[in-house]
């Protein structure tokens, strides 16, 4: 498994959201972004394998940014977040991290996941 996996679920619906780009990046020293891997969330709302199991990441702050605009533009209704950015520091990078998303049209959240 990916060191960093992610979910998204519907949460005004209650389902997993199936192909949702995610794409994720690593701050570099000088405050740029440089993107390490993307994917699309599977028929679960997962993406397992953004990483290979074996890359070792360096502590730092990281962010998963996911397009969710085609998303809604195909429910056909109105919605707020076009693309949610969540930044987050790792640590601990022998750690596994785990960042869900819970999804409506005019809000989300997210927590550490295991």
């Amino acid at each position: 498994m990916s060191p960093i996996t992610t979910h998204i679920l519907d949460t005004s619906i209650g389902c997993p959201i199936t192909n949702v780009l995610v794409r994720l990046e690593q701050q570099n020293q000088d405050g740029s972004w440089r993107e390490l891997s993307s994917g699309t969330t599977d028929n679960d709302g997962r993406i397992m394998n953004l990483l290979p199991e074996e890359e070792v990441l360096d502590s730092g702050v990281y962010q998963m940014i996911f397009v969710t605009a085609p998303y809604f533009e195909k429910q056909g209704g109105s919605f707020f977040y076009p693309e949610i950015e969540i930044r987050f520091l790792l640590h601990h990078p022998e750690q596994h991290y785990h960042i869900p998303l819970l999804l409506s049209p005019f809000g989300y959240s997210t927590y550490r996941g295991s």
